[in-house]
């Protein structure tokens, strides 16, 4: 006996095709990395934390079909490798860090849009971070 329950919402056939799940957006918010980032001379060789956040904006076609693990993107190896990023080497720039993160989430199967953003929480003491945002698109969404 198979383990894969077919997903059937409770719904099917009365959802209007206008309403149709078109993309599906899967987001890590605010982990907290530590990274060897900046220029300044205290900062070097001094890890810092750093927030990291992902928006992946994926195609319906990369949409699960059954409520089974082997079918969705994973979330495990998505915060893994930005952990593993982090880690990797020094960093002058957030930029940088940013950018590799960045290039990785992009360079996987599916993804339609994406949005990292990266704040260093601990640099001034009246704000609560400094950061850099990249995205493939202009506006708050795609």
């Amino acid at each position: 006996m198979s383990d894969v329950v077919p997903f059937t919402p409770r719904l099917d056939g009365l959802v209007p095709a206008s309403l149709s799940i078109r993309s599906c957006k899967i987001h890590l918010q605010g982990l907290e990395v530590m990274a060897d980032i900046g220029f300044h001379d205290f900062e070097v060789g001094a890890p810092q934390r750093v927030l990291v956040s992902a928006e992946v904006w994926l195609d319906a076609a990369e949409l699960p079909d059954t409520d089974h693990a082997s079918g969705a993107w994973n979330y495990d190896h998505l915060r893994i490798e930005i952990e593993r990023i982090a880690s990797s080497r020094r960093f002058n720039l957030q930029e940088t860090l940013a950018r590799e993160i960045y290039d990785w989430i992009a360079a996987r199967h599916g993804v339609r849009a994406l949005r990292v953003t990266t704040s260093k929480p601990d640099i001034y003491p009246n704000a609560q971070a400094v950061g850099v945002e990249f995205s493939s698109f202009f506006g708050a969404a795609p």
